[in-house]
């Protein structure tokens, strides 16, 4: 049970992504089917889908963090001695958090302390507030997702691979294979 509760955690952005993804296109597919065939729509079916897309966007980003897939420049640290190497990558994930602690802090001070309490969405007339929660939590938890592969890439001297970078590991091991049966 401990074991299924730790994947859960582990995985929960992958199947957040997933279940927000699924969520936005079949409600954007049920609107379009209601428009063309019924000339009828959900009025709050558009609005929750433009939601759901951003949250997407939100935990999707926090995802890339935990895969380590987010873009970096990091070419040219592979010039300098390997120590320093470490020390670059090192200080910039950590300027990297600094920058996502501080946002997190504009985001909670402006969703709690600064937004109107009767600004709400148009059409569902939900406080506003509740969707623009998702800009504090996702750059929390992706500065915790970034400290977490620093732990694991620096302490325990363990190799994260980008999903890209394993991809085309894989594509080049089958045109290997392919090769060498011609």
């Amino acid at each position: 049970m401990k074991q299924v509760i730790i994947k859960v955690l582990d995985n929960l952005e992958n199947y957040l992504c997933q279940f927000l993804l699924v969520f936005f296109v079949v409600l954007l597919f049920v609107q379009i089917v209601l428009r063309n065939l019924f000339s009828d729509s959900l009025a709050w079916g558009d609005e929750l889908a433009t939601y759901a897309f951003v949250w997407f966007a939100y935990v999707g980003a926090v995802y890339a963090a935990k895969k380590s897939a987010h873009n970096r420049v990091t070419f040219q640290f592979r010039f300098f001695p390997r120590v320093v190497e470490k020390i670059c990558n090192i200080l910039t994930d950590l300027i990297w958090v600094g920058f996502n602690l501080y946002f997190v802090y504009l985001s909670y001070d402006f969703v709690f302390n600064r937004m109107n309490v009767f600004w709400k969405s148009q059409t569902m007339g939900i406080p506003m507030k509740y969707f623009y929660m998702i800009l504090p939590l996702a750059f929390l938890i992706m500065s915790l997702r970034i400290l977490q592969n620093m732990y694991v890439r620096h302490v325990m001297n363990k190799q994260l691979m980008d999903p890209e970078d394993a991809q085309i590991a894989e594509m080049k091991r089958t045109q290997q294979t392919t090769d060498n049966k011609r």
